[in-house]
């Protein structure tokens, strides 16, 4: 699986957690609308475009309902939607990365762009797809967690360090520890296999 295709795949998650957070609250739907177009992009760039992929279709369509309620909401209402919408729309990507497994785990689909299709309908494909889509589904809904928690001190304090640690810098230890884990436990897996298959031939 291609890091790269991941990371297009959660920019517009990044995108709006990003200028959901220096943005002023009213212009909450500017970001959405800015994430809702990334994921567009995402979804027309993605080969093959048909079926397009699960988690691009499900971004653009949160960031879309986002956008439109940033531009029709009140002012208060957009205010808590930037505070609250912002921080924890990870939680609710996570959730719905984390629903989707019993149907088709979305890595799935990314790894089929480099997996031989005689291979697709392996065991050891489908294991590597729904533990790698559960840890994403995990990281992402921890990622939404931590935000939020960053948003609810900032309301209480004044001390930059706590927002700062939960808001930008444990979001992104966690993405990061996610690619360096999808690109290396495929291999790992794959490996074990076949040691275990050799292990298996010479003792027969």
């Amino acid at each position: 699986m291609k890091p790269v295709t991941l990371i297009l795949a959660f920019l517009p998650l990044v995108v709006f957690s990003v200028l959901a957070r220096f943005l002023p609250h009213g212009y909450i739907g500017i970001a959405g609308l800015a994430a809702a177009v990334v994921a567009l992009i995402a979804v027309l760039t993605s080969r093959p475009i048909w079926p397009p992929k699960i988690l691009n279709i499900c971004s653009l369509a949160l960031f879309t309902v986002t956008a439109i309620l940033g531009f029709t909401l009140g002012k208060n209402d957009d205010r808590w939607l930037a505070t609250w919408g912002g921080a924890g729309v990870g939680i609710i990507l996570g959730l719905i990365i984390l629903a989707l497994i019993p149907v088709m785990p979305f890595t799935e689909q990314f790894a089929r762009e480099s997996v031989p299709q005689a291979e697709w309908s392996s065991p050891i494909f489908k294991k590597i797809n729904r533990v790698l889509s559960a840890a994403w589904g995990v990281a992402i809904f921890a990622v939404g967690v931590s935000r939020v928690l960053a948003a609810a001190i900032n309301g209480h304090t004044t001390h930059r360090l706590p927002e700062t640690l939960l808001g930008l810098i444990v979001p992104a230890g966690i993405i990061i520890y996610m690619l360096k884990f999808s690109k290396s436990y495929p291999d790992r897996v794959t490996h074990n296999a076949s040691a275990h298959a050799s292990a298996d031939h010479s003792g027969r």
